[in-house]
């Protein structure tokens, strides 16, 4: 039997589990996992998978969470596992995959985003970060903005201007910077929650590796696409079951408090329930389309969509509790990995949900791109500087 279908995966797995305990020791395990091809089943072999259909992904994960085994806590290393690895797989030379592909996958090592800088944000080709070649190293001077997991983050992910003369597009080389390296330097950003997710990353006098720069000098913004594309993918379009995520809770508290319930909610309610029921339908269709080869723009509006019904949502739930929603529950300064918008209070959940809109593309530049390129309307004119 094909190891290349539901079944074989099912024996491999068994297979693996009889080799590997998966009580023993975690790190040991999910590095023998990923050796064995059963991290992603779509990748190339040597890369964390076998060059399998990834949709038999779920089917593997599924076997070793009914073996009780663990994983490799996604949600701690979000932007490493959705941003990072898919460009890496499809740009990294098999020198730079071998490095970076495992420690991702298990976990050892966290990764960050440094895209977006204070006058590059929407407009992320204008960035200013400059990285000059001095002799095998490169040397980077600039910073970045709104960058989570810093505070965290072993590597980063980093778009940096090569070629000033260039026009925008043109002058950006990507490299992965090492966030240890002397000259890196984060400061929390605090937000209107209390929390600071994100953070500013100063760069001064950073020396990268020329053997860290993924891809050709100037075909930055080609491999950049690639991983906003799949960061649209990530934030939109992760599965979720009916009445799963921020709908949950609205609908929850509908059929729980029926003293807070009133005639001109009962139909908002409603509409956001059907809107949210789309959407994940929506997600589900694009992670389908996504198994069958790369992310389109199709993410954009996946993306757009999450956005919007976050706010209509948390937006719902405070005018439902009315003056109850008011209390917010902790103003202490914390550095989370990831926003917790299910296990605190209506009211984080309103001013949390304002940056929706914001992260990952703000929703303006993302209407762009599902006109010009899903809708086929013709495209602003683009003036390179």
């Amino acid at each position: 039997m094909s190891d290349h279908t539901a079944d074989g995966l099912r024996e491999l797995v068994a297979a693996f589990l009889r080799r590997h305990d998966p009580g023993g020791d975690r790190t040991g395990f999910l590095r023998a996992r990923f050796d064995a091809g059963l991290a992603w089943v779509h990748h190339p072999p040597g890369r964390g998978g076998l060059g399998a259909p990834a949709h038999l992904q779920t089917v593997v994960d599924a076997a070793f969470a009914e073996a009780g085994a663990p994983d490799n806590q996604p949600r701690r290393n979000s932007i490493g596992l959705g941003m990072a690895a898919p460009t890496l797989v499809r740009h990294a030379t098999d020198a730079q995959c071998r490095r970076w592909l495992r420690p991702l996958w298990t976990g050892e090592e966290v990764w960050c985003q440094l895209f977006s800088e204070p006058e590059a944000g929407s407009d992320l080709a204008s960035l200013r970060t400059r990285a000059v070649r001095d002799g095998d190293d490169w040397v980077v001077d600039g910073q970045k903005v709104w960058t989570s997991l810093a505070h965290r983050a072993r590597w980063a992910i980093l778009l940096a201007r090569t070629d000033p003369a260039a026009p925008k597009h043109h002058g950006l080389t990507y490299f992965v910077c090492d966030m240890s390296a002397p000259g890196v330097r984060v400061r929390p950003l605090r937000q209107v929650t209390g929390e600071a997710e994100f953070n500013e990353v100063f760069l001064t006098g950073v020396r990268i590796p020329d053997a860290h720069r993924i891809g050709e000098v100037g075909h930055g913004w080609q491999i950049a696409r690639t991983t906003l594309m799949n960061e649209r993918v990530a934030i939109g379009g992760r599965p979720l079951p009916r009445e799963g995520g921020m709908v949950g809770v609205l609908a929850r508290l509908w059929r729980e408090r029926p003293d807070l319930r009133t005639g001109g909610l009962h139909e908002e309610v409603l509409r956001a329930w059907v809107r949210a029921e789309a959407a994940r339908l929506a997600a589900l269709r694009l992670r389908q389309l996504v198994a069958a080869g790369q992310p389109g723009p199709e993410g954009s509006a996946v993306k757009l969509s999450f956005a919007e019904l976050s706010q209509r949502i948390s937006g719902l739930e405070v005018e439902l509790r009315g003056a109850e929603a008011l209390r917010h529950d902790d103003w202490t300064m914390r550095r989370p990995a990831e926003p917790d918008l299910l296990g605190r209070t209506a009211t984080y959940r309103y001013l949390r949900a304002r940056g929706n809109s914001i992260e990952g593309g703000t929703s303006e530049i993302l209407r762009n791109i599902i006109a010009e390129r899903v809708l086929g309307l013709p495209a602003e004119p683009r003036v390179d500087r």
